[in-house]
């Protein structure tokens, strides 16, 4: 009943994207509301919200480099324009703009075309809409037909994220009636809710398929009434959406070992880009999702497939995949000249059980043991990965 949980679990790792009008200001996706901008003023940027013919396919070329196995894109956001066509709900959409083009049509069509899931996010407060503050009853209608027209008109989807109830935490959002019109139409797309930074993990509701981590290490899932999948969504530096004057980047290093934590306690990682306002990802966020593609590509034996197992260990984590081990090692050194590197020394890692066959993916070298532990060889110079993967078997 709950199969399609199992597989968004082994996707493993997805690429959150924030794109809309914002993108054109190039100061982050709240840019209207926190710089208070005039609403007349902004939504006329939707007279030169003009996108590259390719985008979609640049965007999942760019996916599938990283290693994502989905993409997670902002069919709606905050400020209440639509990159999909609202069949005349709203004419503050994509194809009534200078692009002249249903843009979620493009992305879902770039997706099938290679191999990329995709799920589409959706705003749930709404600047725009007056009836978000005024007539909310009527604004649910809204909302819930402009689901329902993301359900019908593009093809089967992996799934929904909503985002923003944590605005009216005490209003009437008639959940029962949004998700029942997803499970008419898309009974096998996963139905995510984030609940904010303030309450990660927690179950909204009880036909919520995947409990969300926004920036915060995951933890396991309460599946006690029923299967469901954890998700870890994350910024590169500071925005969702693009901002052009944001270099607070995070490491390759932190975002890959954000991932492995993830991994660990059987969670998915949504790592975010926010795209420019012509579509396209800006360079910085290309390269810094190619470098971890890098890494997953040495990797990807256990990285989609490995779960959480009983078997412990000093210094790693231990996945299982059905047929092998994997002990997952940070902060591995790379081995140099003492005089362009500082020194370190091996460490070794004690793994709780009868182990054979101790392999390291990167290189596919056999592990030196001694004494019960495997030693932790640093990398070569000429390569540093910092985490290292070690698979095995029992005996």
């Amino acid at each position: 009943m709950y199969e399609y949980v199992e597989n968004f679990t082994k996707l493993g790792f997805g690429l959150f994207v924030h794109f809309g009008l914002y993108s054109k200001i190039g100061k982050g996706e709240w840019a209207f509301h926190i710089h208070q901008l005039e609403k007349s003023e902004y939504n006329a940027l939707a007279n030169s919200f003009e996108t590259d013919k390719d985008w979609a396919k640049e965007l999942v070329k760019t996916a599938k480099e990283a290693g994502a196995k989905y993409i997670t894109l902002t069919t709606r956001h905050h400020d209440g324009f639509s990159l999909f066509d609202t069949l005349s709900l709203s004419d503050f959409d994509a194809p009534h703009s200078a692009c002249g083009r249903d843009l979620i049509k493009e992305f879902t069509t770039a997706c099938r075309e290679d191999g990329i899931l995709p799920f589409f996010y959706h705003t749930l407060l709404d600047w725009h809409n007056p009836d978000y503050k005024d007539n909310f009853p009527k604004y649910i209608d809204y909302l819930i037909e402009s689901v329902e027209i993301l359900c019908k008109n593009y093809g089967e989807v992996g799934g929904f994220w909503f985002d923003g109830f944590w605005d009216k935490p005490d209003a009437d959002w008639q959940f029962d009636r949004l998700y029942s019109t997803i499970r008419k139409f898309q009974p096998n797309a996963m139905i995510i809710n984030n609940t904010g930074l303030s309450a990660l993990g927690e179950v909204s509701h009880p036909e919520i398929d995947s409990v969300t981590f926004e920036r915060g290490k995951p933890c396991f899932v309460d599946n006690s009434d029923r299967p469901r999948a954890g998700e870890m969504c994350q910024i590169l530096n500071d925005h969702w959406g693009y901002a052009e004057e944001d270099c607070n980047y995070k490491s390759v290093r932190e975002l890959i070992e954000n991932l492995v934590d993830c991994r660990k306690f059987g969670c998915n990682y949504l790592l975010n880009t926010g795209l420019r306002g012509d579509g396209s990802v800006n360079a910085m966020d290309r390269e810094i999702l190619k470098q971890i593609g890098k890494w997953i590509k040495v990797n990807k034996e256990f990285i989609y497939s490995a779960k959480p197992c009983e078997i412990k260990a000093d210094g790693a984590d231990i996945l299982f995949d059905g047929e092998s081990y994997y002990a997952v090692i940070k902060n591995v050194p790379m081995s140099a000249d003492p005089n362009v590197q500082l020194a370190s020394d091996k460490r070794k890692v004690k793994i709780y059980a009868d182990i054979k066959n101790c392999v390291w993916l990167d290189n596919g070298d056999e592990a030196k043991r001694s004494f019960g532990e495997v030693v932790v060889e640093p990398f070569i110079y000429g390569r540093s990965y910092s985490v290292r993967v070690l698979k095995f078997k029992l005996k």
